[in-house]
């Protein structure tokens, strides 16, 4: 397989950033080129590159003598053909369903393919759910980083480009929930274990937590048939 280069690399974890994570909200400008290629550890150069295929993607503008900002219809790209929530709003059953068809998948590729970096990223952010949690915070943006961290290790496109479209659907039809505390609890435990399995690199053992996970989270919801 052809690697990829810097450039491409860059234009790739902006794309993660912006699309999956969230991180600059649609309609939003940019961090300036400097800031931003110090953060990302590139070149100017490599950046403006990044930034030139992400904007032929439309997924960023460049306005002259205003800077780069995110597109407004960032949410609708390469989404399959899924993109208009409302028809998958309480339709949680289907949704984890899904998630337990691939996030296994996901868990299991990672342990195998992160690298030290990205392993620190997944035990770091799962310890921020954590913290979330017993401190009686919203843990959404959390949970969604570690997910992310999770996809990102496994280094598969295709679950990068799932993600973003679960993660909105789920969260939206779950906001009226009346689980939290319950979810709160079940999520400590698994993500504990899960965590376990990364430390390890145990791919079938993180695999088989987080289908756990998923089926605690459906047990909870009622959403078993």
């Amino acid at each position: 397989m052809e690697r990829e280069n810097l450039a491409q690399q860059t234009a790739r974890r902006l794309y993660e950033e912006i699309v999956l994570e969230g991180r600059v909200p649609p309609g939003e400008k940019l961090p300036n080129e400097l800031e931003l290629s110090e953060r990302l550890g590139v070149s100017r150069t490599t950046l403006r590159d990044a930034i030139r295929t992400l904007s032929a993607q439309g997924v960023l503008e460049v306005r002259r003598g205003k800077g780069t900002f995110v597109s407004a219809q960032v949410g609708e790209l390469d989404d399959f053909g899924f993109g208009d929530l409302g028809r998958v709003k309480g339709q949680l059953r289907d949704l984890f369903e899904l998630r337990s068809i691939f996030e296994p998948s996901a868990a299991r590729l990672a342990c195998r393919r992160a690298t030290e970096g990205e392993l620190a990223e997944i035990l770091t952010q799962g310890a921020e759910v954590e913290r979330c949690i017993r401190a009686g915070e919203d843990r959404t943006q959390a949970d969604r980083a570690f997910h992310a961290a999770i996809v990102r290790a496994a280094h598969n496109e295709f679950l990068v480009r799932l993600l973003p479209l679960i993660h909105r659907a789920v969260a939206t039809a779950t906001a009226k929930g009346a689980h939290g505390e319950q979810l709160a609890e079940d999520t400590l435990r698994d993500h504990a274990l899960l965590l376990d399995f990364f430390r390890k690199r145990d791919g079938e053992g993180a695999a088989c937590a987080m289908t756990i996970h998923m089926r605690h989270s459906m047990d909870v919801m009622g959403l078993e048939e």
